[in-house]
């Protein structure tokens, strides 16, 4: 049914008397609400699990428990055998857990959140996912990591590899424990990347971010003492690096049943404390000011 032109003539003029015409604060709003829609999948990815990149193709689930479960699988029981709660020690019987649940799990959610558009998780899922792959090949006799040290081919750790990266025959008890040098270094020095980005998720990623970050250069730490002769000391730091990862999976772990609540559609959440309204975006902070 067509409309009145009168009557079209007499909506317009009451918009313009009503100043509906778009003025410089409307569009500052306007640019606000494109800018909250398109970053909200993203925060609300790492922040909160929440399932509104349903938005973008309904096709696609939520990668991010997926990477969460891997590194929660993966990283408790490797702080707890750092630990060595009830005697818990070598590496070699969680290399499975590493590679598939560690490795494959959280690479693949790492796929999920680029071909989402979230760009922060994809790259943290992709960096502990390879991080993880790395862990296990090393422990692997068929990659002879180890055995590329020795002369006569034997799983024997010598210093050379000791102050690289890997394990040494320990003198306490015997326990066959994980050093790490330069590569866990820089390892730890992602992660504290991670954790200055991770003030603009929520609080729960920081304290992920900062257990990790902890644990690496603890771990980093302990493997150069050990190398020069300091066993206890080596021993020690160890252990604080496992107590260091042991925080960041529990709170991975917290982090997990906070995004299932979500994708089950509780009736009552589990807070993330999101801090992204606390630290505002430098595109926030740009619009205020036109």
């Amino acid at each position: 049914m067509s409309q009145n032109p009168s009557t079209a003539s007499n909506a317009t003029k009451t918009q313009c008397t009503n100043n509906e015409f778009p003025t410089e604060t409307s569009l500052k709003k306007t640019l606000s609400s494109i800018k909250t829609s398109r970053e909200m999948p993203e925060k609300l990815n790492i922040s909160s699990g929440n399932e509104s990149r349903d938005r973008l193709n309904p096709k696609f689930g939520n990668p991010t428990p997926v990477a969460i479960l891997g590194l929660c699988i993966a990283l408790t029981p490797l702080s707890i055998e750092l630990l060595g709660w009830r005697g818990a020690s070598g590496f070699p019987a969680t290399n499975g857990a590493n590679y598939f649940f560690g490795g494959l799990l959280m690479i693949l959610s790492g796929v999920g959140e680029f071909i989402l558009g979230n760009t922060f998780p994809s790259v943290v899922f992709f960096a502990y996912g390879a991080h993880f792959l790395t862990f296990a090949t090393t422990f692997t006799p068929s990659f002879a990591v180890i055995s590329s040290y020795t002369t006569d081919g034997s799983q024997k750790q010598t210093p050379e590899f000791l102050a690289s990266f890997g394990i040494v025959n320990s003198i306490l008890e015997n326990r066959l424990l994980t050093f790490a040098g330069f590569y866990f270094l820089f390892m730890g020095l992602l992660s504290m990347i991670f954790f200055i980005c991770s003030f603009r998720t929520n609080a729960v990623f920081v304290v992920v971010f900062t257990g990790a970050a902890l644990g690496f250069a603890l771990a980093t730490a302990g493997l150069w003492n050990i190398a020069d002769g300091k066993p206890a000391r080596g021993q020690q730091l160890l252990e604080g690096a496992g107590g260091c990862w042991f925080v960041a999976s529990i709170a991975a772990w917290y982090f997990l049943l906070s995004v299932m609540m979500v994708v089950v559609d509780m009736p009552f959440k589990v807070p993330v404390f999101d801090l992204s309204t606390i630290i505002k975006g430098g595109t926030e902070k740009r619009l205020h000011s036109v």
